[in-house]
């Protein structure tokens, strides 16, 4: 099993004819999703690599029965994108644009949630479950089948760990990248949940960083709800406050939201902190081990 994506994934790339959008559509479809679609106003009736290309996401879906997109249209339309993909029925939108205005974002987000759409990111790089579907712009060559979920707000952090991962023979159930934007769809509760009741997955990686509490909230979660063995990192542990580092959403203010509060959070509920990436893979071991113990 996995979560969210697999075989039945049916993936319609909105904004396939532009750069980006044609880059990793191929790359997607070379690694073996089913890309039913594309979508480029005033371009319908085309094909990209015999991919039929449709003027809307309501014609793309009534013919090709896409249920999965993949947004990389610029930032002033993604937010447009992002409703007209859960109006015409996608379930699952996966968010790669970034930079999109915040008061964009969370009326797509509010919308998404009225339609009962599942979106991930802005400013995301999507998700994997290796061997079956791959959706965004992971490099696919890292990752392997296995039973490690992987969660994260940075998109190369998550590279570096899942290296470390398949380097010590921990493949991944799924990966997914959630976006370092400050309105972003899933969070990490959300796909913990998920993550527990997947019977794949056998421990839990999550790769947090500094600003807002989304970490501190996960780990209160993790305390209560999850059974699963779990390892954290965090990143941004000697970043300076009141400063941003890299994404929106990674800012200290007013006291909250530093790596060691996070850390100490985490702590506190009984889960393992990394102090380095590479240190994951044994910590995943070691969590593992105890399981088996008890």
């Amino acid at each position: 099993m996995s979560i969210l994506i697999n075989e039945s994934t049916r993936l319609v790339v909105q904004g396939i004819t532009g750069r980006d959008g044609y880059f990793h559509a191929m790359k997607m479809k070379a690694y073996g999703t089913n890309v039913v679609a594309g979508t480029s106003p005033g371009k319908g009736g085309t094909d990209v690599d015999n991919i039929p290309v449709f003027n809307t996401m309501y014609e793309a879906v009534d013919q090709t029965g896409a249920n999965t997109s993949a947004i990389f249209v610029p930032p002033a339309f993604a937010a447009d994108a992002i409703m007209e993909a859960a109006d015409a029925g996608i379930g699952l939108i996966i968010c790669i644009t970034e930079g999109i205005p915040t008061l964009d974002a969370i009326k797509a987000y509010s919308f998404v949630q009225q339609k009962g759409a599942v979106l991930i990111g802005p400013n995301s790089p999507g998700l994997i479950s290796p061997g079956r579907s791959m959706v965004g712009i992971m490099p696919s060559r890292i990752f392997t089948k296995g039973s490690v979920g992987v969660i994260s707000r940075s998109g190369t952090l998550t590279y570096e760990v899942v290296s470390h991962l398949t380097a010590k023979g921990l493949g991944q159930s799924t990966a997914i990248g959630i976006g370092g934007d400050k309105i972003v769809g899933l969070r990490y509760r959300e796909l913990l949940e998920m993550f527990e009741k997947d019977r794949e997955t056998q421990s839990i990686v999550l790769i947090g960083e500094i600003g807002g509490c989304a970490e501190e909230r996960a780990a209160e979660f993790i305390r209560w709800q999850i059974t699963k063995p779990v390892v954290v990192f965090i990143a941004g542990q000697f970043a300076p406050p009141d400063k941003q580092m890299g994404h929106a959403g990674a800012i200290i203010s007013s006291g909250m939201g530093t790596a060691a509060e996070k850390i100490a959070a985490f702590e506190a509920a009984g889960v393992m902190v990394a102090r380095e990436p590479c240190m994951i893979p044994k910590l995943i071991v070691e969590t593992q081990l105890k399981r088996i113990r008890v």
